[in-house]
């Protein structure tokens, strides 16, 4: 079993219609993901908005998730500026979070050196496992695999990749040359299985808010041998990854309206995402309807 788990979702920040922090509706929901088959959260990534929460906001959002569930908490504690990032995972270390997910900086523009001396100044902050997140989608930096693997091999508590760089062959690479217990999960749900393929243990995921239960039977499937069936599962995921994201509906709006329309109240996204457009409800209501159907077709 990985360290984490093999299914975590990396959960949307609820907030009322004022736009306010609802720590209420955070704890409602990291319980209803644990209820749903996800094996840990990730809070305050990318999905959870981190750029928009201050820093209070952000602990105050790991005190009341970890003391909501009894499945591990990880807390994006990673910005783009090093001293910070130090503050926020010195405080959420004292917090009782289970790990660390510390993003490459972004906008800075960095060079691999600097990534570098940027994670492992982070790592020596806490004791606790960190998950490197490698997104330059989003950074405009690729961390590189000699990077990588130089912070897997030195720092001993850097443990884990978040990968969503979209190179499922330069991933094959990290793992083959990363040293023993050093984990791989998938950033970009769309590439989970050729990920798998290539040794990923898991996923980070965004569709995993509504079908967690489905990503753990792809993945008993895979485990136990059933390609053919793994593949299936996943050919009924599909939509919803192409639901969760896109130019005129980037994530994590499709992701709250979709909790929305089960009930969960998660609200809108703070500005700049911004509301959604008036396709995103309809469209979450067909996704989910179709894969409840898929469900019955492929058990």
């Amino acid at each position: 079993m990985a360290r984490f788990g093999r299914v975590i979702t990396a959960m949307v920040t609820p907030f009322d219609a004022s736009g306010a922090l609802d720590l209420d509706g955070a704890r409602r929901l990291a319980r209803w993901l644990q209820d749903n088959g996800n094996d840990a959260l990730v809070i305050a990534g990318t999905t959870g908005e981190a750029p928009v929460l201050t820093d209070n906001e952000r602990l105050s959002l790991f005190a009341a998730v970890t003391e909501a569930v009894t499945i591990p908490v990880i807390a994006g504690t990673g910005t783009n500026d090093t001293l910070h990032s130090i503050h926020m995972t010195k405080e959420a270390t004292k917090l009782g979070v289970a790990g660390l997910l510390v993003v490459a900086p972004y906008y800075n523009r960095p060079p691999q050196s600097g990534i570098e001396a940027h994670v492992r100044a982070v790592a020596e902050a806490s004791h606790l496992p960190v998950v490197v997140y490698d997104i330059p989608a989003r950074t405009g930096r690729k961390i590189n695999t000699s990077t990588l693997l130089k912070l897997a091999r030195e720092v001993k508590n850097v443990v884990a990749l978040k990968d969503a760089a979209g190179n499922p062959a330069e991933t094959a690479n990290v793992i083959a040359n990363a040293p023993d217990g050093f984990e791989v999960y998938s950033g970009d749900d769309g590439l989970t299985m050729p990920l798998m393929a290539v040794g990923a243990v898991g996923v980070i995921g965004v569709a995993t808010h509504w079908a967690a239960a489905d990503h753990q039977r792809m993945f008993d499937r895979w485990e136990a041998g059933d390609i053919a069936g793994a593949i299936a599962i996943n050919q009924t995921l599909l939509e919803s990854f192409a639901y969760e994201t896109g130019d005129e509906s980037p994530n994590p709006i499709p992701s709250k309206v979709m909790m929305n329309l089960l009930g969960l109240n998660v609200g809108q996204c703070r500005l700049p995402m911004g509301p959604p457009a008036d396709f995103v409800a309809e469209k979450a209501k067909t996704v989910w309807a179709n894969l409840q159907a898929s469900r019955q077709r492929v058990s």
